[in-house]
Order: C-alpha cells, then structure tokens, then sequence
C-alpha cells in the first residue's frame, strides 16, 4: 500500500504542494555549473572549476543527510490538477537553455585558456555532471506523449551524446527492467566497473534494434532518416561540430571526455536503481508485472528535489506517464540506506557496495536468494554465503496477473483496445503508423510481445477490449 494523506475530496481539492518552489532546485543546478565556469574564468582559481563535483558529490550528500525524508504523498484527488499545472513543465524546459549555455562556456574556456591537467579534469567533470543530472531532464521529457516534450528529450541528449537513450529507456528499459533482457539492471555481485561496459554497450545494441525492428514493420531502411536514435545523435553531430570548426578540433577531446563521464553518471544510477532484484518468468513464459518490490527508493528530499523524484523509482516504472511532481512513495517498495547521490559513491567501491547492499538483497528476499538476479560468475558463492530458505517452486500461472497470450480476447468482436496502466488506445481503424502499423491493421496481427507505445509495461495480452469511439 502507498502511503496516502486521509482527507475529504473537497480538502483534496485545496491540498497545495508545499515543495511548489523548492522543485527550483533542479534548473538552479545548471545554473550553478554555469556560474562555477564562469567565476573559474574570471578568478583564476582552480576550485570553482570543480564546482560539479563538489555539488554531487558533497554538498547534495551533506544536505540529503542534515534535512532527511519525506514519505508525504500528494491526495490522488489532487494529482489531476497537479499533472495539469503548466508550471512543473516548465521546471523543466528551464533546465535545458541554461545546460547549453554551460557546455558552449566550458568548451571555449577549455580551448581559450592556459589550463593545466588538474583543472582540466575539474573542468570536464562539472561540464559532465551538469549534463548526467540533463539526462534525468531528458528522462522526466521522453516518456510524456507530448511531441514537443520528446523532442526537447533529444535535444537534452545532445551535450552528453548518449541520444539512443531516448529509444532504449522508453521502449527497451521499462519492458525488460529487472530481468536478465535489460542491459540496465545489475545483478547482486556484480561491481559498477564490470556493469558499466555491459550496460553501455548494450544499451547502444537494443537501442539500435529497438528501432530496427520498428522500421522493418514500415517497410524502411534502419537508416531511413526516421530513426530515432540517428535524429538524436545527429543534435550532438551539429553541436560538437559547430564547437569544433568555431574552437578547432581539439574541443572535441573536451566534449566526449565530459559526455562520457556524464553518460557514467546516468549509469551509476542505473546500476543503484534495480541492483539485484529480479521479476520471476511464470510457466507460460511471460515475466510478472513489474511491482514496487523490483526497484530501490529513496525518500531522501534534497536529492528527489534535484532529480525530478528519480529516488521514488517504483512509482516511476508503474506509471512511466505520471509527472513528477505526482510520484508516489509505496511502504512495501525496498528503500536504500541515503539518498542516490551518497549510494553512487559507495558504488564506485565494490566492496564497500556489497557490504551495504548484498545484506540488504537477501533481507529483502526474506534469504531466498535464488529469486534475486544473480552475477552469474558469483552465483554458487553468493547462494552459498546468502542462502537461508529453501527454494520455492517459482512463479506459477495462477500467480500471474495477466491472461495467456494465446486466449486473450480471443472472441470478443472488439476493434479498440485500451492499455490498462497508461489508457493508450489501439483502434483497428486508425492502426499505429509510427510502430509500423498501417490503419486497417487488426487486433490479431500484432505480436504477443507488442508493448504499449507510450508506456512500454504493458504488453498486447495485458490490453482490455475498449467501448466504440
């Protein structure tokens, strides 16, 4: 059950969001970055091009810790006009002018100054960390069904050159999240430093698929101009460009020195988000739904201030649609000892990260350790040093919660069909022509492992029948 606030309708109605103005927070944080640069150029000294680092890794830490948690949630008769207050949007449209003007500033100062390699690296490290928490801008803007907010999703990739994670995220993370499919879901055993090539890479991979597979179904090229990831990546190709022929060409060593650090910083969080929690596969060969029990949260103010409510990661991947602002805390989702940004420097120590976290994964799966998503190469010693229940006999059909692929609406005579988490409609008479789909295209002719276009944790046999228009 979430924690909810008891109050009357009418009292729902006049509930006013006491972190309205504190949500700030998030555009002010490139804002900072800028001013760092900016007071490292006119001052000379080298600590204000360490601003980026001093933010994430102390001073977000510092105040995660001095001010605490919040478990409050918004009344859900309050989250309709919440999700509708153009202001929290614009929060974060706020965030973008001020990352661009942040990247441009560190490139020329990198190129135009005489710098030596300790304040370069410092210099580098801000520019990334300005652009990881962007991806988190990006993030929040790729999964709304507006086309304005998921083209300005791409355009926040493009400082940080990670654009396929706009098609990967949305269409290849939250389909698969915790199980063994997803590239972005570590595994109990498994350290940041061998993850973080398996999850790049591998992201790259599905991403490409991903869109592969789209565009097959339309009967095109995957290298027709209408993929996602070549427009995404071609934003970076324009802006790394445009820097180079204006700096010259060694602002590019900057450029993807910075982005990959801030790619790493999306991933360190990725690798925190789902570490070692597993969705089980019933006998008809479809995991179970993704439930609060299959992410790590946090409650940690400072920190959700500054992500967009990232940390309450279960709510996110139940209703990918839901605005920030709306995320909910659930009292049986598996919560983390801080807040992200104290976790991913005890991740950046593996066994210091095991020593905090593996208790808290055996713990969570009540000592059965083989429903957890176990590094394959510490499989038997992690059972052997965690194990303290007998093995269950795995996730039955009874326990599932959806209808077998092969029966579901088998004869109802229906020609709409509704998602059941995010309401997406499939009209036979309309089609999804950007999946593929042509008008005319009916019920039956779309795979068992379709998933919604908007939300992507809902797969074909998971869809209601849905009343005529």
């Amino acid at each position: 059950m979430s924690t909810t606030q008891s109050m009357s309708v009418s009292d729902a109605m006049q509930w006013q969001d006491g972190k309205r103005y504190l949500w700030l927070l998030s555009p002010l944080l490139p804002t900072l970055g800028f001013l760092s640069v900016a007071l490292f150029y006119l001052t000379g000294y080298s600590v204000f091009a360490w601003g980026g680092p001093i933010l994430m890794y102390a001073v977000i830490p510092l105040f995660d810790r001095l001010i605490g948690t919040d478990r409050s949630n918004p009344p859900e008769a309050a989250v309709e006009r919440l999700e509708n207050d153009a202001y929290y949007r614009l929060i974060v449209y706020a965030y973008i002018p001020a990352q661009f003007a942040m990247t441009i500033l560190g490139a020329w100062v990198f190129m135009t100054g005489d710098l030596g390699g300790w304040t370069i690296l410092g210099l580098a490290l801000t520019c990334g960390t300005i652009n990881g928490v962007a991806i988190n801008t990006a993030h929040e803007l790729g999964h709304k069904k507006e086309s304005l907010d998921r083209w300005l999703a791409k355009l926040t990739l493009a400082p940080v050159a990670y654009g396929h994670f706009y098609v990967e995220h949305n269409r290849g993370h939250h389909k698969n999240v915790a199980t063994p499919e997803d590239p972005a879901s570590s595994r109990m055993g498994e350290s940041f430093w061998a993850f973080l090539p398996r999850t790049m890479l591998g992201s790259v991979r599905s991403a490409w698929e991903i869109e592969e597979q789209r565009l097959q179904r339309k009967g095109k090229s995957v290298w027709a101009l209408e993929n996602d990831n070549l427009q995404a990546w071609a934003m970076t190709a324009v802006l790394f460009g445009g820097l180079a022929l204006w700096l010259g060409p060694w602002a590019l060593s900057f450029l993807f020195a910075q982005a990959f650090f801030g790619a790493s910083l999306l991933e360190v969080i990725n690798y925190i988000e789902h570490y070692g929690l597993l969705r089980q596969k019933a006998a008809n060969g479809r995991y179970e739904r993704c439930a609060p029990r299959h992410s790590w949260n946090s409650n940690h103010i400072v920190t959700n201030l500054v992500l967009y409510q990232l940390q309450r990661h279960s709510d996110h991947h139940a209703n990918p649609t839901r605005r920030f602002q709306a995320l909910r805390h659930f009292d049986e989702s598996p919560q983390l000892p801080s807040g992200y940004a104290s976790m991913l420097m005890l991740a950046y120590v593996p066994w210091l990260w095991f020593r905090v976290m593996d208790p808290l994964v055996a713990a969570h799966h009540n000592g059965d350790i083989s429903k957890a998503h176990l590094h394959a190469p510490k499989r038997q010693a992690l059972l052997a040093r965690w194990q303290r229940a007998e093995p269950d006999a795995g996730l039955s059909d009874a326990h599932h919660d959806s209808e077998s692929p092969s029966t579901a609406h088998a004869a109802t005579g229906a020609t709409r069909y509704a998602c059941t988490d995010c309401g997406y409609i499939y009209d036979e008479a309309e089609g999804c022509p950007r999946e593929g789909y042509a008008p005319g295209t009916p019920w039956a002719a779309l795979p068992d492992d379709w998933p919604c276009p908007d939300c992507a944790v809902r797969e074909k046999p998971d869809f209601k029948p849905a009343k005529a228009a």
